[in-house]
């Protein structure tokens, strides 16, 4: 049902092209006062501009909660290239684009941000009790408070774009041009996992953390599909994102904040690095199938994705 309500809508193969070049383009107008910031900062410095080309220095030559902030503008940006694409090029309502059901399920989205905090706490409390050594309490009010608010306003536009364009428009686009389920699944989460290659866990870790970007894609499909809508996937990803950016550092994440904790050990590239994907996510799956009774699995993750016989009836048009 999920998929198949872009039926509803108009939904020619030219307007899913058209719409990730919006999309895009959006995204990257917003990662502009990221860049002139840094540039300026810089040339003042007496750096070269050319070093802007290297992600870790981008991330790094301004204060921490002002990079943090201008990195996030421009998935909020392209958030409004989202909504704009899906309300105006597919007269499509925004909230069909989030679920089927008739209206969104907050508490959805609620216990999957809920889940994923409380996993990810009680793993870094173990980890920080077992190896003290590999952390540094690097706590201070002001520049916290600061990240605080920065993180809880911006953070959920950022892991919302990424949801509503992988596990919304481009799952229900690639779905009703395939004619199938499991083909915009495995796309989707190739696509999510790859657009993370650039970063910098990749290059000190090892292509193998790959594995976990492209299984965190395929879990959050799985959800989506079998839930016949995104909230779940929407709480956990703002909520992964949200705890990781406040309760963790290191020199190498992508998110480097005025964090709680700052890992000082070096990263591993073996079973830890994608431990999540093979253990944590199997758990967290049988968790959520087990609330919400999930079932039909077959159908719904490789089933055929067929016209409905009948108009569908949309009755939330907002």
């Amino acid at each position: 049902m999920y998929i198949v309500q872009a039926f509803k809508f108009k939904h020619d193969y030219w307007r899913y092209l058209i719409g990730v070049f919006i999309i895009f383009t959006f995204s990257q107008l917003g990662s502009i006062p990221l860049i002139i910031a840094a540039g300026k900062k810089i040339v003042s410095d007496g750096g070269n501009i050319m070093d802007l080309e290297d992600p870790s220095i981008l991330m790094s030559v301004l204060e921490s909660n002002l990079s943090f902030f201008l990195m996030l503008l421009s998935f909020a940006i392209g958030m409004l290239g989202v909504y704009f694409v899906v309300k105006y090029l597919h007269n499509q309502p925004f909230k069909t684009l989030t679920t089927s059901r008739k209206k969104v399920d907050w508490n959805r989205i609620l216990f999957g941000f809920g889940l994923i905090f409380f996993f990810t706490v009680f793993l870094t409390i173990l980890d920080f009790n077992s190896n003290p050594e590999h952390f540094e309490v690097q706590f201070q009010l002001k520049p916290f408070i600061i990240l605080a608010i920065i993180a809880i306003v911006m953070v959920p536009l950022q892991t919302s774009f990424e949801e509503y364009l992988f596990r919304g428009y481009l799952m229900q686009g690639i779905g009703v041009l395939a004619g199938n389920k499991w083909f915009p699944l495995l796309i989707t989460s190739l696509i999510f996992g790859g657009l993370h290659f650039m970063n910098p866990e990749v290059e000190k870790m090892g292509n193998i953390v790959m594995v976990y970007y492209i299984g965190t894609g395929l879990f959050l499909g799985i959800i989506t599909l079998m839930d016949e809508g995104m909230e779940l996937a929407l709480g956990f990803h703002a909520g992964t994102n949200l705890t990781i950016s406040l309760l963790v550092t290191s020199d190498w994440t992508v998110f480097q904040t005025h964090s709680i904790l700052k890992d000082l050990s070096e990263p591993s590239a073996g079973i830890e690095a994608i431990m999540p994907v093979f253990v944590v996510y199997p758990i967290l799956l049988y968790i959520m199938a087990r609330k919400y009774k999930w079932t039909n699995w077959q159908d719904k993750l490789f089933g055929r994705v067929i016209p409905p016989p009948e108009p569908i009836v949309i009755e939330d048009n907002n």
